[in-house]
């Protein structure tokens, strides 16, 4: 569905067309928030948080500022700023401990799934090395897929230099490969 079809069908009626809205969007959302966050768990959590925001967001504005708004970057604005939040709060409650967490791997994983599952962690580690600027850059253009238009919007930058923030994190992504290419040949 379109970004036009879908503005109308919600500034018509909401409650009829929010699910179309939720089941269009949530994928990218969870994603995007998967990346910034360490878990899995705190990106279901701030996925349904942002889609009660949007929710209440939209039942307050008229139906005119509906059909007129860009949905994409305004969801991973609210997106963006719950996950940092989520991290705010996160980085001052106490770790729980996971009594269930077994040392021993889940027989019924597939090689495929536990590689996949590493090299997952892998990026998240990467992404994590790399300034706030471009990991929220990197995320939205290639994670999430926005235009550079639509990420300029979400973090209130010029597109020129949403551009500039990309390329350098995907060159210091670049440098940690190879800086780990040359550290798995002198092991």
């Amino acid at each position: 569905m379109t970004g036009t079809a879908l503005n109308r069908r919600l500034a018509a009626d909401l409650d009829k067309a929010f699910p179309a809205f939720v089941t269009e969007m949530q994928s990218a959302v969870f994603n995007g928030a998967r990346r910034w966050l360490p878990g899995r768990q705190d990106a279901e959590d701030v996925t349904q948080e942002v889609f009660v925001r949007a929710y209440k967001a939209l039942q307050s504005y008229p139906a005119a500022q509906i059909s007129e708004m860009r949905l994409r970057p305004w969801l991973f604005t609210i997106t963006l700023n719950l996950c940092r939040n989520h991290a705010r709060t996160r980085g001052r409650r106490p770790v729980q401990v996971a009594l269930e967490h077994s040392q021993h791997p889940d027989p019924q994983a597939t090689d495929t799934t536990a590689v996949s599952s590493v090299m997952v962690d892998e990026w998240r580690q990467r992404l994590a090395q790399l300034p706030a600027r471009q990991r929220d850059a990197i995320v939205l253009r290639h994670v999430v897929d926005l235009s550079y238009a639509e990420i300029a919007e979400v973090l209130d930058r010029p597109a020129g230099t949403v551009k500039s923030d990309v390329s350098r994190g995907l060159d210091r992504l670049r440098k940690m490969m190879k800086t780990e290419d040359a550290m798995e040949v002198l092991r």
